[in-house]
C-alpha cells in the first residue's frame, strides 16, 4: 500500500536556506518525494530526484494555478504567509493549459531571439563599464553588489524600458517576494508596491510608446484584446523578478565555484573548455534556484512508494536534482568537462524558462569579461559568504573578493 502524507512526519525545511546542499542530500535520501514543512506549518512534497522531477515537470496531471491546492482553496494557509503572493500573482508561472499558452505566446512574440541577440553589444558595453568601476575599487569589495547585481538589473530594465534610478527599489521588492523568511505580510506589501510601480510604468508607455518589451506587451493587450491589465502587471512583475534574480545568483555561484576549483578555472582560462560549459555546469552544480514553489496534483500520483494526493502541493527541488548521483556521475564534483549535462535548473516542459537564452548570454558574457580583465581574482581573506535567507533562492548575500 502506498504511503500518504497523513502517515508521514514532515521534515522541517530551513526557511533561510543555511546549507541547502547538505539539506538536499538528506532529502534525497528519503526518496524522490519527501514531505517537508514550510514556514507557518505548511506541509508540501519536495521532489528531489532528477528523473522524477523531470517527469513531473512535464506531467499533465500537475498544475501551476494555486486554485488546485487544497490549503489555498479552503483558506487554510496562514495569514501573511511569506510566499502567498509568489504563488498567486497572475501570469505565466501561475497559469495552466490554454491560459498559459496564451500568456507565454504573447511574451514570446515580444521576447524574440532577434531582440535578445540585439542586446549582446549593449550587454558587453554594460559589463565593460561595470568592470571599469570594479577596477577603481581599492582592496576587498562585494562582487554581488558591484557587478553581479547591476548587470542583470540594468539589462532587464532596458528590456522593459524601466528607469535606471528604479533599480535598487525593484531589487529590494523582488527580493522580498522570493523570500521564504520574510515577516508576515511583507510579501503582500512588496507585491502591492511593485505592482503599483509597474502600473505607473505601463501608463507612461501607453502615453509615450517606445521600443521595449513593456510597450510590446501593451500593444498585444490593446490590439488583440488578449491580455488583461492584471495579467500585464503580473507578467511584468514576473519578468522583473525572474529576469534578474536568477542571473544574479548564477553569476555569483559561478564565480564562487571557479575560485574554489582553480584546476577548473585553469581549464577555461587556457581555452580547453568554453565559458558556456562554466554556465551549464554551474546551473547543475549550484543552480540559482533552490526549491521553487509550487505545483499541484490534479489527481492522485504515485511517486516511488508514496502517494501524492489530488490537491496536494509540490516543490520543484532544482538544486537537489542537480546533485542527484542517481543521474549524474560524481554529482558533487564541479567538472567543466562533464558531458551530457542535461540539468533541470531552467525548468522543463511547458514552463521551461522563457528567458533562458538571455540568462545564458548575460552570464557567459559577464564571466568571460570578468576573468579576462582580472585573471587573478580571488576570494577576500577570511571571506565567509552567507547564504541568501531563502530556500527559494540558492546563492550568497555577499561575495567579498579582490582583484589581485
Amino acid at each position: 500500500m502506498d504511503t500518504t502524507a497523513d502517515q508521514l512526519r514532515p521534515v522541517g525545511l530551513d526557511p533561510v536556506g543555511s546549507d541547502q546542499h547538505a539539506e538536499n542530500q538528506r532529502l534525497r535520501a528519503n526518496g524522490p518525494a519527501t514531505l517537508v514543512e514550510l514556514p507557518g506549518g505548511v506541509v508540501v512534497w519536495a521532489i528531489t530526484h532528477h528523473d522524477t522531477l523531470q517527469e513531473l515537470l512535464a506531467d499533465p496531471r500537475v498544475a501551476k494555478n494555486a486554485k488546485h491546492w487544497n490549503l489555498y482553496r479552503e483558506g487554510r494557509l496562514p495569514e501573511g504567509w511569506p510566499l502567498m503572493t509568489f504563488i498567486t500573482v497572475p501570469g505565466m508561472t501561475t497559469s495552466d493549459g490554454a491560459d498559459h499558452r496564451r500568456l507565454r505566446g504573447l511574451v514570446s512574440q515580444a521576447l524574440t531571439p532577434r531582440r535578445i541577440a540585439a542586446l549582446a553589444p549593449a550587454i558587453e558595453q554594460r559589463v565593460a563599464r561595470l568592470l571599469d568601476g570594479v577596477a577603481a575599487l581599492d582592496g576587498d569589495f562585494d562582487l554581488r553588489t558591484h557587478f553581479a547585481l547591476p548587470l542583470p538589473m540594468q539589462v532587464i530594465g532596458e528590456l522593459l524600458g524601466l528607469a535606471e534610478e528604479q533599480a535598487d527599489l525593484l531589487h529590494e521588492l523582488s527580493n522580498t517576494l522570493v523570500s521564504s523568511s520574510a515577516t508576515p505580510g511583507a510579501g503582500a506589501t512588496a507585491a502591492l508596491n511593485l505592482g503599483g510601480l509597474l502600473a505607473r510604468v505601463a501608463a507612461a508607455k501607453r502615453a509615450e510608446p517606445a521600443d521595449d518589451l513593456t510597450t510590446a506587451l501593451i500593444a498585444a493587450r490593446e490590439e488583440q484584446d488578449r491580455l488583461s491589465e492584471e495579467e500585464l502587471i503580473g507578467i511584468l512583475m514576473q519578468l522583473v523578478v525572474a529576469g534578474h534574480e536568477t542571473t544574479l545568483n548564477l553569476i555569483c555561484n559561478a564565480v564562487r565555484a571557479l575560485l574554489a576549483h582553480p584546476d577548473q578555472l585553469a581549464l577555461v582560462l587556457n581555452g580547453e573548455v568554453g565559458w558556456s560549459a562554466v554556465v551549464e555546469e554551474t546551473l547543475r552544480y549550484d543552480g540559482p534556484v533552490g526549491q521553487f514553489p509550487m505545483r499541484y496534483a490534479l489527481e492522485d500520483i504515485r511517486v516511488g512508494d508514496v502517494l501524492i494526493r489530488r490537491g496536494e502541493a509540490m516543490l520543484a527541488s532544482y538544486a537537489a536534482a542537480g546533485r542527484d548521483d542517481r543521474h549524474y556521475a560524481d554529482a558533487d564534483r564541479f567538472d567543466l568537462t562533464r558531458t551530457g549535462n542535461r540539468h533541470l535548473s531552467l525548468g522543463h516542459g511547458p514552463h521551461f524558462c522563457i528567458g533562458s537564452s538571455l540568462a545564458r548570454l548575460e552570464a557567459e558574457t559577464a564571466l568571460r569579461e570578468l576573468f579576462t580583465r582580472f585573471p587573478g581574482l580571488r576570494l577576500a581573506d577570511g571571506a565567509d559568504p552567507k547564504p541568501i535567507a531563502s530556500f527559494v533562492s540558492n546563492s550568497v548575500s555577499t561575495l567579498m573578493v579582490r582583484t589581485s
